[in-house]
């Protein structure tokens, strides 16, 4: 069969799978399937919340129904599995979106079809928890009868430079044959190649360690600026100094927070305890990435001389610039810390709903900022809204001793009272 003949069906379209059906449709008719009706309504309507895709890129996909029915995936010969992968309270991995869905795809699965998972997992994970699901569900032989790919997503939210065609794609599979029907697949729509990976695990590894490269980097540099502030330097002017050394890797101390760089080093540390290796210098990295909130919050609340119940405005809420995800945003525990001092907060954010802040976290989100209400003020994200507005009119929002932390970097420090 060609591989322009394969009927493909993506699994939850958000983030990652939205734009992995509109590129495949390009190509081939597909389904794109999501429990979430509400979202599939929006879609139709030409609405996409996340913003990776607008209206016009919505309605070119002519060769993509949209559905929450079952039914209309039955036909489908080649499933692309991309549902999240979260952690719970106890910062395990809760693999049971993937494990419903795996469940799902097992009952339409019918022999010879191929299922390709995207999530982020621990190695191993795949055939693991993944394979035997499939193989109950629709009482057929894993490498017989069905056979496994695993091409880890790398969906950066916000980025409208690096698009999926534009970034390499890992791919992988369970036996040769279907590496080779994996890779032809994603060279349909990946413009910058892929990369063959020599196993499932190889390929679950290389995504798992890739945020957890990144976390840990930014735990040293959120380090570093912790010393520098009781030592009264400013980091990011070693920061700059350090820079002119050709090797020195340019991170940026910060809040960690979405559903990849905080979440994955659990998904490896989870692995590796099960194995018997307790991991440390990962945890630590997460250890410390997650109390940067707290030190920013007592940072702030240090500098603003002690006064009774002070007003604060956060200025951004979602875990990054230009972007209405809020997942994992570690901006909600600078919001506790300050609410729980005695703090008055309010928190704006252009690109976060009212709605979706409300259901999420239980907050209201205000319209827009009053002038001179403020004693201090924190730009926790990076939107160009806050950009353009320029130090001066940001400024406004304060009362005339207001103090101005930019968690951000967006102002020069000669504007500003406080940075990492």
């Amino acid at each position: 069969m060609s591989i322009l003949e394969t009927k493909i069906c993506v699994i939850g379209l958000g983030y990652v799978g939205l734009p992995l059906a509109v590129e495949f449709s390009k190509k081939i008719p597909v389904v794109g399937f999501d429990i979430n009706t509400s979202r599939i309504e929006d879609l139709k309507d030409g609405i996409d919340i996340t913003n990776e895709l607008n209206a016009d890129e919505l309605k070119q996909s002519g060769n993509l129904l949209l559905s929450s029915n079952k039914d209309d995936i039955k036909n489908s010969s080649c499933y692309i599995v991309t549902v999240p992968t979260p952690i719970d309270s106890d910062k395990n991995p809760d693999l049971s979106p993937l494990m419903s869905a795996s469940n799902l795809v097992g009952e339409y699965l019918q022999e010879g079809d191929t299922v390709i998972f995207e999530s982020t997992v621990y190695p191993g994970a795949t055939e693991e928890i993944c394979v035997p699901i499939l193989e109950t569900s629709s009482n057929l032989i894993f490498n017989k009868d069905f056979f496994i790919g695993y091409s880890p997503e790398r969906i950066n939210p916000g980025d409208k430079e690096h698009r999926l065609p534009d970034i390499q794609k890992v791919v992988s599979g369970s036996n040769l044959q279907t590496l080779d029907f994996v890779d032809n697949l994603y060279k349909l729509i990946i413009l910058a190649g892929t990369h063959r990976a020599e196993s499932i695990k190889v390929a679950e590894a290389a995504k798992v360690i890739e945020n957890t490269q990144r976390d840990l980097n930014i735990a040293l540099i959120n380090e570093l600026a912790i010393i520098f502030d009781h030592l009264d330097i400013d980091t990011e002017s070693v920061l700059r100094a350090a820079e002119t050394k050709w090797n020195f890797l340019p991170f940026r101390p910060g809040l960690v927070g979405g559903h990849c760089i905080g979440v994955d080093p659990y998904y490896l540390t989870y692995k590796a305890q099960q194995i018997g290796y307790q991991p440390e210098i990962i945890l630590s990295g997460r250890k410390l990435n997650d109390n940067m909130s707290k030190f920013v919050s007592n940072q702030l609340l240090d500098n603003l001389n002690q006064k009774d119940s002070p007003r604060i405005l956060i200025m951004g809420l979602s875990f990054k610039e230009n972007c209405p995800d809020i997942r994992n945003t570690k901006i909600i525990d600078i919001y506790h810390h300050l609410h729980d001092s005695g703090c008055k907060v309010d928190v704006y954010d252009p690109w976060v709903s009212q709605e979706t802040a409300l259901n999420e976290f239980g907050i209201e989100i205000i319209p827009f900022p009053e002038k001179g209400g403020y004693d201090g003020i924190i730009i926790a994200v990076g939107h160009n809204e806050f950009r353009n507005m320029g130090c001066a009119a940001v400024r406004e929002f304060g009362a005339a001793d207001h103090i101005l932390y930019d968690l951000k970097y967006i102002f020069k420090q000669s504007d500003v009272d406080l940075r990492l």
